[in-house]
Order: structure tokens, then sequence, then C-alpha cells
């Protein structure tokens, strides 16, 4: 009998342990070695990505190898340091701050969703990007005297610089100095700017070999999941950028700002 309780006791251990290996709600940013698209080549396939058989990793945990090739590709590099992750977090935190972006970023829901749509690219991920760019934007950089001082390397909601316009074949590499004006004034415009940012992740799309009838889409497949990462880090640059880009990917109030059906309040009966 007490064999017998022995075995029972054991197994329900191991059953215990097994259970704490996984997630109860797991998430939808992961990838393993067999979700890996086989219609990347060479640089491209490295640069999204490759683990061991069977393991599952958080698409944001980056390789040392795909950290390499991303930096040696497109010049990324590690994360803020700690001090401006906190500043950083800390304005998260800041309610009417937020209520602010959103309503700012409302009014540039048309364009995401005719850009995205047009150019196939996830507009969550742009409503993410201009999110977080619009909360932590430097105080006065939008004023045209400002951007025209050269203070401010990148301008407007998406932070996009200079070199994105030539990049998309919009402003010449011996642009004159009324082109570059009249470029930082294109910048400095919020739709032309949300343009130039879906124009950008089409660029990178398209240099990391991820065409597709459809956009990248998070919770359709680990691989895309891994797209998406990739793209939000090639975006900022920063090492601690996609996993903020991720959640607000996931925040219900940007879902229900893109998506959400919008009714006019009836006047008040006097």
């Amino acid at each position: 009998m007490r064999r017998r309780e022995l075995v029972a006791a054991t197994a329900l251990i191991v059953m215990a342990l097994g259970g704490l290996g996984e997630s109860r709600h797991p998430l939808p940013f992961l990838i393993s070695d067999s979700a890996q698209s086989g219609s990347l080549s060479g640089a491209s396939r490295e640069a999204i990505g490759s683990v061991s058989e069977g393991q599952r990793v958080n698409p944001i945990d980056f390789t040392p190898e795909e950290l390499r090739e991303l930096q040696k590709r497109f010049g990324v590099h590690g994360p803020q340091p700690p001090l401006a992750q906190l500043l950083t977090e800390g304005l998260d935190q800041l309610e009417p701050l937020r209520s602010h972006t959103l309503t700012r970023l409302e009014e540039l829901r048309p364009v995401i969703l005719s850009e995205s749509l047009r150019r196939k690219v996830n507009p969550m991920l742009v409503a993410a990007v201009l999110f977080d760019e619009m909360q932590h934007a430097k105080p006065g950089e939008s004023h045209p005297i400002a951007a025209h001082s050269g203070l401010f390397s990148t301008l407007g909601p998406a932070q996009l610089g200079l070199g994105e316009m030539v990049h998309q074949g919009l402003l010449s590499p011996d642009a004159t100095q009324e082109e570059l004006e009249a470029a930082r004034d294109a910048l400095l415009d919020p739709e032309r700017n949300v343009t130039l940012l879906v124009g950008k992740f089409e660029r990178l799309q398209k240099e990391l070999k991820l065409g597709s009838p459809l956009p990248p889409i998070a919770s359709r497949s680990p691989h895309e999941a891994k797209a998406l990462a990739t793209l939000a880090y090639l975006h900022n640059g920063k090492l601690d950028y996609p996993s903020r880009v991720l959640r607000y990917m996931q925040d219900p109030a940007l879902h229900a700002l893109l998506y959400g059906n919008r009714r006019k309040q009836p006047a008040p009966l006097i």
C-alpha cells in the first residue's frame, strides 16, 4: 500500500512541475525553430532569428548572432541606459499624458488605416510606434523654428529623419538648402509623417524579404511575431524598444481607437 501511495504522490509531483513550465495564458509572441519561415534567405533569415529545436522564446530576445547581423546591416545598438528606461516607464504612468496622446493619435487614424492597407503594413504596429514616439516626444521639437535650427535630428509624430526620405527616394543625398527645408516641413506635417512611417516599414519588410499578401500579425504565427519585433527594433534602433511596442500593440485603448465603432453622441435635451 505504501509503495502504491508513493508512486501516486510521485506522479502528482511530476504533473505539478510540468504544469509550472507552461503558461496558462501563453503570449502570442513566442517563436520556435520549427516556426521559422522558409521564404527568408541568407542574412535575412539570420536577422529574423533562429533558436534550438523545440525551444520557445520571446521574440524580443535576440541572439548574439541576430544582433551582430542587425548591427551590420542596419546600425542598431543596445538598450537605453537604465535611467532613461526608468524615465520612459514613468511617463507611461501619467494618465493625462496618455489621454492626450490617444486624442492626437485618433486624428491620424484615417491615414494610418488607409496607408497601412495600401502598403500591406500592420496598422497596429504603426499605431503603437506613433503612440510611443508621441508619448515621449521632446518639448519644442514640433516648432518650425526648432526644426529648421538643426537642433533635432528626427521630427514629427513618428520621429523620422531626413535620411528616411533619402531611403524612400524623396530627397537627394546632395539636396540643396531649400530642398532640406522643404523636407523638414514635410516631416513636420503629421499626415505626411505617418505616410513616411508606413513607407519605412514597407521598405524594411522588403529588405528583410518578408513578402506576403498580408501584413505580419503577431497572433497568426510565432515567425510573424518575431518579424514585428524586428521591424520595431529597426525603427528605433534601441534594444529595449520592441518590448514596449509589442506591449502597446496589445493595448485595448489602441485597438478601440483603430477598430472601434464610433457613434455620434446625441445632443442632450434641454
